[in-house]
């Protein structure tokens, strides 16, 4: 009866211990698979391996998958990941994946290309981090792809409608769209104007902020959330827009 309990006792604490640093923690990673700080400073066009979580799906089509995701130590761009229908459906916001592909960049924004995935075990969702007073610095570019917010921003006028007024926001970037397309609008701060994107294919027209986008006026002070797109220079793709308080 001792032996018993004394192998019944071991056994937990074996499995006690293996739970520790086990796959459901976003700090740890599996074997052969790279760290955030290895993969920042890989070189363009190397061969990559990543765990990461969902936090936002830019699209799906031809059983291609365009994805934001995130550990607790960086974010990565998911471009064209290749994806069946049904396993796109799997991927919803904190779900776990392992990656394998190649690191390249396109007009400053860095991504993983010709790659594959798995689901793994375990989920993680980004809270939102605050990188308003890094707009204007060198180290914004570190935070790539975050899922982030900035704040007290005020809304300026990116150009002229049709009838010669102070137009919010664009259909496109030069106002070429229409409804459907993404938007653009522009924000200050500190005397400073930087051009955010409502990206289509991550928030279409039904979505609220798509529709707050639209409503608002210039000089309104903004507080706002989405993910650090990088296009020749900052191009945040917001999620979500509310009125500062």
């Amino acid at each position: 009866m001792k032996k018993t309990l004394l192998l019944s006792l071991v056994l937990s604490l074996v499995f006690a211990f293996s739970g520790c640093g086990s796959s459901d923690d976003p700090s740890v990673k599996s074997e052969g698979v790279m760290t955030y700080a290895e993969y920042a400073a890989a070189a363009l066009d190397a061969p990559v391996v990543i765990e990461a979580y969902v936090q936002g799906k830019q699209s799906w089509w031809e059983n291609k998958a365009t994805i934001y995701a995130q550990d607790k130590d960086g974010a990565y761009f998911l471009y064209e990941l290749p994806c069946s229908q049904a396993d796109y459906d799997k991927l919803v916001t904190g779900t776990k994946i392992k990656v394998t592909g190649k690191k390249t960049a396109w007009s400053g924004e860095v991504e993983i290309i010709d790659s594959s995935f798995e689901i793994l075990k375990g989920s993680y969702i980004a809270e939102a981090e605050d990188v308003t007073a890094l707009l204007d610095s060198d180290d914004l570019i570190n935070h790539q792809n975050k899922k982030v917010a900035f704040k007290g921003m005020t809304v300026e006028a990116i150009g002229k409608d049709d009838q010669g007024n102070d137009a919010a926001f664009f259909y496109r970037d030069n106002n070429s769209g229409q409804e459907g397309d993404d938007l653009y609008f522009n924000v200050s701060l500190n005397g400073k104007t930087y051009t955010f994107t409502v990206e289509s294919y991550l928030c279409d027209k039904d979505t609220d902020v798509y529709k707050a986008v639209k409503n608002l006026k210039i000089g309104d002070k903004i507080d706002m959330e989405g993910f650090l797109y990088w296009y020749n220079g900052v191009n945040p793709h917001i999620t979500s827009v509310t009125a500062s308080k």
